[in-house]
């Protein structure tokens, strides 16, 4: 309680004794600029209603957040549509190859897609290329074939194996050169065969006991045409597609997987009739109008956390001088509003990817996926800034201080559970991995565990436990009735502690109307009210301060 005692009093005995002693006219100067810098100083901190009562000065800052929110969370709305035609195309498209190449597809287990015989693996070589070379009147979609300088682009037949090998499990003998071959062969679209097996005609012959994968690479292009019915240009997409066969295990099991690789790109020529581009220059105009939208709050945001910045400086000088003390850093930080910092960081991201929305809009640049996270985190943020403005009513502000003072209390909280979890994390992985599914690797383990701590999926994360080894059953086991104890019940249960505690501390101050902290204790001697007009009468008197000091 010493530190939130009243400045005034150590002023008062500063005036009534010490070395330099003062006179009557000086006491009035200096209490005259005490007064008139804690009104500064209660000005600083009032919300903009208040400010509005106090000099009639209108809420720019909280008008432009409106309208920015406003245009944002419209901007963003229309870009989602967009990218999620974007994504549907390119999944549809994937799951389309796979049901055009992979034989049998849709009769396969998902991502467990494997063949078992060497004449299955020949077969199904067989059944992309002839799905390949006859696309054109199979697909029910516009897929093409990609052509360079007039010449259609080959489909590449590769398998990569060992160069020299003789593998004898009989013997329990092997020799094997580790270096890997790799031999490729090209097939034209229009390049004639017979309907008989085409890896015979290609002479394409395979090695299993050194084959490591069959790889298989071709090119083909589509037109996004859904985005014309939203006034949108359509994209030409160019289809980079793998299909491997993977044999590196040599287990008897040959993994099928397809990967697809898109680009965008912008269509050489287009016509769309009854279309004049002008939606098109609409949305682009409506993209910079948020780019100067919030290029103005960030300016004005800027302004306020250079003056608080100045005020600050001012401030320590005033309260050195005064009452001879240094002030403390947590009453430092209270001039640099954190909120300002997360408005500026959203507008900075706002801009960046309106910038980016315009040159996709233009067809110059087709990145969705940074757009959209650019644009979304800056959505994400604006949307958290308002809960600056709840703050400043009554029945909210105390939320708003609960989770501002909780916050360095959790985030220490929150790095001691870290390591706790991180060790479940390394140990359910490296023993669980091999006999679990939600144990193959370190994001699946962080997964399964967080969502064992929230309760969910409980039951099957224990059945799934295969009893291949009745030791690491048994530790599974104690692995399990271990953490969800720690965690659900000891862990969760701390941290509601926490926030409680720090709610119900904060609560009990605003009852009492205890200042927090120096600064607030001597804003709180300042009992004029915004209404008084005395706040008009320091408005020219602000660069004047500083100098009365010493």
């Amino acid at each position: 309680m010493d530190d939130l005692e009243p400045l005034i009093t150590h002023r008062a005995e500063r005036l009534q004794s010490g070395p330099c002693q003062w006179d009557t006219a000086q006491s009035r100067t200096g209490s005259r600029v005490e007064e008139n810098f804690r009104r500064r100083l209660k000005y600083f901190f009032m919300s903009p209603c208040e400010k509005y009562r106090a000099r009639g000065r209108k809420p720019w800052k909280l008008m432009v957040q409106i309208l920015k929110i406003v245009l944002i969370t419209f901007q963003l709305v229309s870009f989602g549509l967009s990218n999620e035609m974007m994504v549907t195309f390119k999944d549809e498209n994937l799951m389309a190859f796979k049901h055009l190449f992979l034989k049998d597809y849709s009769k396969q287990v998902l991502d467990k897609y494997a063949v078992y015989t060497k004449q299955a693996v020949y077969d199904n070589i067989d059944h992309i290329v002839h799905q390949f070379m006859n696309l054109q009147s199979l697909t029910t979609g516009n897929h093409a074939y990609e052509t360079i300088d007039g010449m259609y682009t080959p489909l590449s037949l590769c398998h990569e194996f060992y160069r020299n090998g003789s593998i004898s499990p009989d013997n329990e003998t092997f020799a094997i050169d580790p270096h890997v071959v790799k031999e490729c062969i090209s097939i034209y679209p229009m390049q004639p065969f017979d309907n008989n097996s085409l890896t015979r005609q290609l002479n394409f012959t395979l090695d299993f006991q050194r084959l490591l994968s069959v790889n298989i690479y071709l090119s083909l292009k589509a037109i996004n045409l859904q985005t014309v019915r939203h006034d949108e240009l359509p994209d030409c997409y160019n289809f980079q597609i793998m299909i491997k066969f993977d044999n590196q295990a040599h287990s008897g099991q040959v993994k099928i997987k397809l990967e697809n690789d898109v680009g965008l790109y912008e269509c050489k020529d287009w016509n769309i009739e009854g279309t004049s581009g002008k939606n098109n220059n609409l949305l682009m105009m409506f993209d910079s109008l948020v780019i100067l939208t919030c290029f103005s709050s960030l300016v004005l945001c800027t302004r306020s956390i250079l003056a608080g910045i100045q005020l600050q400086f001012e401030y320590v000088v005033f309260i050195h001088t005064f009452y001879n003390k240094i002030l403390s850093w947590s009453d430092r930080m209270e001039f640099i509003n954190g909120w300002y910092i997360l408005i500026i960081t959203s507008d900075t991201l706002t801009i960046v990817g309106s910038a980016i929305k315009i040159a996709i809009r233009s067809k110059d640049l087709t990145n969705y996926d940074v757009c959209s996270i650019f644009l979304g985190t800056a959505t994400m943020l604006a949307w958290i800034g308002v809960i600056r403005y709840f703050g400043f009513f009554k029945k909210y502000n105390i939320l708003v201080l609960t989770l501002r003072a909780a916050f360095p209390n959790v985030i220490r909280f929150c790095s001691c559970a870290a390591m706790i979890y991180l060790g479940y994390c390394f140990c359910g992985w490296i023993v669980l991995g091999p006999y679990h599914d939600k144990f193959r690797s370190l994001d699946k383990v962080s997964g399964c565990l967080f969502s064992l701590i929230n309760g969910d999926d409980m039951y099957a994360t224990f059945v799934k436990m295969r009893a291949k080894s009745y030791m690491v059953w048994l530790f599974s086991r104690l692995y399990l009735y271990s953490f969800i104890p720690l965690f659900v019940y000891m862990v969760l249960s701390l941290f509601i502690a926490l926030i409680n505690d720090t709610y119900e501390t904060i609560k009990q101050q605003q009852q009492e109307r205890v200042p927090m902290s120096q600064l607030q204790a001597f804003i709180a001697e300042c009992e004029d009210k915004p209404e008084s007009g005395r706040y008009k009468m320091d408005k020219g008197s602000h660069s004047s301060c500083l100098c009365c000091f010493g």
